[in-house]
C-alpha cells in the first residue's frame, strides 16, 4: 500500500471516530457532569479564590485516586514541578537529570530553581526515560562524593532524576528508580500526562519521591488550568501545602508568614471543575481506551506502527500517537492532515534544540532524535 493509501484510510478512520467537522481538534474537554452547579455553587457563596470546599473535596479525590498518602493543589502543573524540585533539595548549580523528549515545562521548572537540565535517551517503546541509558550514564560519568552523585563531567551536584510519562504511557519507572536508589537520588514523577494511567498496579507518581499532575485544558481531566503534588512522605507532603500557600503561619486572622513561600494555591472555583471532572474520570478513561482500540487496528490495517501501551502498564492514552517511517513522511502526513482539517501535531522539539538549553550536557540521545523525526499525536478528544 503507498504512502497517500495509508495515510488517507488513517484519515477516513479519525473522521469515522470523529464526524466531519473542520477544524477537527487535537484535544478538546468535555463537560458533562457536575461542572455548572459546582461553579454555581461558588459563584452563590462567593468562595471562588484559594480558599475553599472544593480543594479540599480535590485533594481528597486525588488521594483516592492515586493512593498516595498527600495530594496538594497548586495552580498549574509546572508549579507543582517547581515545588516538587524545591522540596528535594535541587538548589543554584545543581544538575537534574531528565529527557530530551518532553515538554518544556519540565526543563523551565529546572531552571526556576537555577538548576542545569541534563539529558539522557528516552526508551523508543515507552517514549520515557530510559533506565538503562541512566544507568550507563550514571557507571560511566557520575562518582559519588559522600551521600552526593557528582558528574565528572561537569563537577556539579546531580540533586534528582525527573523521568516523564510521556502521553500517558508509563515509563519503566520501577526500573527507573531502582537505579536511582543506588546513588541516592531522589525521583520526581512528571506525571503531568497519566492521571488514570499504571505501571504494574500501581498508579504513576506514586513510584518516587513526589508526583506531579497537570490540569490544563488539554488533559484528560481539566479544571481551566490546575495542578497538584503528590507524595506519601508526610514531611513532604505537609511543607509541600505550607510553602505553597505563601508560608502563612496558621492562624485566625494573624497574617504573619516566616519564610519566603509561594502563591500557588488553587483557586476553589477550579477546583470545583476539577471535582466534577475526576468524577467521570472512569468515563473519561473507557472512551479513551475505546479510541485507541480503533486507532490501533486501523494501523494494524493500514502498515503504520501505533503507539501503545507497554506491557505490564494500563495508559490512560491521552494523546494517541503514530511513529511514521521517516521525516519526510511525517511532514507529509502533518501537511496532508492540516490541508483536511485534521489538527495533528509533531511531538515536542528536542529540549536540547532549543536556545535556553543548547548548552545543556547530554551524551547519546539516538533514540530521542529518531523519534522527534517521526512521532504524530492524533486527535484524542473525548466522543460524544
Amino acid at each position: 500500500m503507498s504512502e497517500y493509501h495509508r495515510h488517507a484510510a488513517l484519515f477516513g478512520c479519525i473522521r469515522g471516530l470523529y464526524g466531519g467537522g473542520t477544524p477537527l481538534p487535537l484535544h478538546v474537554p468535555f463537560f458533562g457532569g457536575n461542572e455548572k452547579k459546582y461553579l454555581a455553587e461558588c459563584i452563590d457563596t462567593t468562595m471562588v479564590s484559594s480558599v475553599g470546599p472544593f480543594v479540599d473535596r480535590f485533594e481528597a479525590m486525588m488521594r483516592e485516586i492515586t493512593g498516595a498518602r498527600y495530594a496538594v493543589a497548586t495552580t498549574n502543573g509546572t508549579s507543582a514541578l517547581h515545588m516538587a524540585l524545591l522540596l528535594a533539595g535541587v538548589s543554584d548549580g545543581d544538575e537534574v537529570i531528565t529527557q530530551p523528549l518532553t515538554f518544556v515545562a519540565t526543563c523551565n521548572a529546572i531552571s526556576y530553581q537555577r538548576a542545569k537540565p541534563v539529558f539522557v535517551d528516552v526508551d523508543l517503546l515507552t517514549l520515557g526515560l530510559s533506565p538503562d541509558a541512566l544507568d550507563a550514564f550514571l557507571q560511566v560519568y557520575c562518582r559519588r562524593v559522600g551521600n552526593d552523585c557528582v558528574n565528572a563531567a561537569t563537577g556539579r551536584r546531580i540533586a534528582a532524576v525527573v523521568p516523564m510519562h510521556t502521553f500517558g504511557h508509563p515509563a519503566r519507572i520501577a526500573e527507573i528508580v531502582a537505579v536511582c536508589d543506588t546513588w541516592h537520588l531522589p525521583v520526581i514523577e512528571d506525571a503531568a500526562e497519566s492521571l488514570g494511567s499504571y505501571s504494574r498496579g500501581q498508579h504513576t507518581g506514586t513510584f518516587g519521591k513526589i508526583g506531579v499532575f497537570s490540569f490544563n485544558g488539554n488533559k484528560t481531566v481539566t479544571c481551566g488550568g490546575g495542578g497538584c503534588l503528590i507524595t506519601n512522605d508526610e514531611a513532604v507532603g505537609k511543607r509541600a501545602k505550607y510553602l505553597t500557600t505563601t508560608a502563612k503561619v496558621p492562624h485566625p486572622w494573624s497574617f504573619y508568614h516566616d519564610e519566603v513561600g509561594y502563591n500557588y494555591r488553587l483557586p476553589n472555583i477550579n477546583a470545583a471543575l476539577a471535582c466534577a471532572q475526576l468524577e467521570q474520570l472512569d468515563r473519561f478513561l473507557g472512551n479513551k481506551r475505546e479510541t485507541a482500540a480503533a486507532y490501533a487496528k486501523s494501523c494494524l490495517t493500514n502498515g503504520i506502527r501505533y503507539s501503545t501501551e507497554p506491557s505490564g502498564c494500563t495508559s490512560n492514552y491521552w494523546l494517541n500517537a503514530i511513529i511514521l517511517d521517516s521525516q519526510n513522511e511525517r511532514d507529509s502526513f502533518l501537511e496532508s492532515a492540516h490541508e483536511q482539517g485534521i489538527m495533528v501535531r509533531p511531538i515536542w522539539t528536542l529540549m536540547n534544540k532549543l536556545p535556553m538549553y543548547s548548552a545543556a550536557y547530554h551524551e547519546n540521545i539516538s533514540n530521542a532524535e529518531w523519534l522527534e523525526q517521526r512521532v504524530v499525536n492524533l486527535p484524542s478528544s473525548y466522543r460524544r
